[in-house]
């Protein structure tokens, strides 16, 4: 069987460049990823397909030699016997750029679809230059950042010949921070030439930013005495609320309201991300209905415009009542009419019992 074409793969040109390579690879991967495509034997081979390539066009030295000798280049040694360009050949560490270069340490196991796709495409977003410089002596992290933030840090980082290894930091974040951005202190270790030195830099987390998302701090992990440095990696972790929960860019309030109060209508003062807010109670509002204010959710990173907050009711009824209350209730039940969801379900009820006879 002849031997696939990366470039064709990948739907580019063999004069493509390193960024229109890495485009289309994210362009297809976000396409054929098996956690879009679950149980899809054919799309799962074609991530691996494009996978493959990817991990050799991405890289300058495997594509060269991919260009000069076909798979034969890749592979093996296309003269026979030995590797003629020395070292550990090419199925060794994965080369920095190459797919999972992030954070994957070494190993031949393809491209890390969560870093290459997710990953870099958030970085390119945020990709910041890092501010601060260097801690004196060991002193304390500073900024509430305590602590070694890595934890077990030495797996998170990717060994390459040359470059200092990349860094992965996790900064936690409320959802207020997240709804209007915030500069936040980092403090974390890094090897410096043969040293371990604690670093602190100052980060700028944009409006919007969702769980999981990354900023990328260019050469501001670990520094080797020659070569490049790496980069420094900031993953943000959204911290659980007391009241509110994310849904994309809305944010959702679940709301009790007394049942009085859903009979009869009332204004409630609400809480948002950003401050304070009315909304009027209709009367007759029943348990699970939504109210949207738009614009007060999270602003869309990219593009204009921000979320809505929905505001969902829940009628709370008393797990008791007093006397005073009950009589109250006994005297209202004698004028009670069926409510529009009671009314809805006894309907329903009635064609179920005749489809039954």
């Amino acid at each position: 069987m002849a031997a696939k074409d990366f470039y064709q793969l990948l739907g580019v040109s063999r004069s493509a460049s390193a960024d229109e390579i890495k485009k289309a690879y994210r362009k297809l991967a976000m396409q054929y990823h098996p956690d879009k495509n679950p149980g899809d034997k054919k799309a799962e081979d074609k991530f691996k397909e494009i996978s493959e390539a990817y991990d050799v066009l991405s890289d300058t030295t495997k594509r060269k030699n991919y260009d000069q000798f076909g798979a034969a280049g890749i592979n093996g040694n296309p003269f026979g016997g030995g590797n003629p360009f020395g070292g550990g050949g090419f199925g060794g560490q994965r080369p920095r750029g190459g797919a999972g270069g992030g954070f994957g340490g070494a190993g031949s196991g393809g491209p890390d679809p969560f870093s290459d796709i997710f990953g870099d495409m958030f970085g390119d977003i945020f990709n910041q230059t890092g501010k601060g410089g260097r801690a004196g002596g060991a002193g304390g992290a500073g900024g509430g950042f305590g602590g070694n933030p890595f934890g077990g840090f030495g797996g998170q980082r990717s060994q390459q010949p040359n470059k200092g290894s990349d860094l992965k930091y996790t900064l936690s974040i409320t959802l207020e921070e997240a709804a209007v951005g915030c500069e936040k202190l980092l403090s974390f270790m890094r090897q410096v030439g043969s040293k371990e030195e604690r670093a602190k830099l100052s980060v700028t987390v944009p409006a919007g930013v969702k769980q999981g998302q990354r900023l990328k701090l260019a050469k501001e992990g670990d520094k080797p005495s020659t070569g490049a440095a790496g980069d420094l990696y900031v993953i943000i972790d959204l911290q659980e609320h007391l009241l509110f929960r994310r849904e994309e860019n809305d944010v959702i309030l679940d709301l009790p309201v007394a049942y009085t109060d859903a009979i009869l209508g009332k204004t409630v003062e609400i809480p948002t991300l950003f401050g304070k807010a009315e909304i009027k109670i209709p009367a007759g509002t029943h348990s699970g209905q939504n109210f949207r204010l738009k614009g007060k959710g999270f602003p869309r990173i990219g593009a204009t415009g921000s979320g809505d907050m929905l505001v969902r009711v829940i009628v709370d009824t008393p797990a008791k009542a007093n006397p005073r209350q009950k009589e109250l209730l006994e005297e209202l039940s004698r004028y009670n009419e069926d409510t529009p969801l009671v009314k809805n379900y006894n309907d329903k009820l009635q064609t179920v019992l005749k489809g039954r006879k």
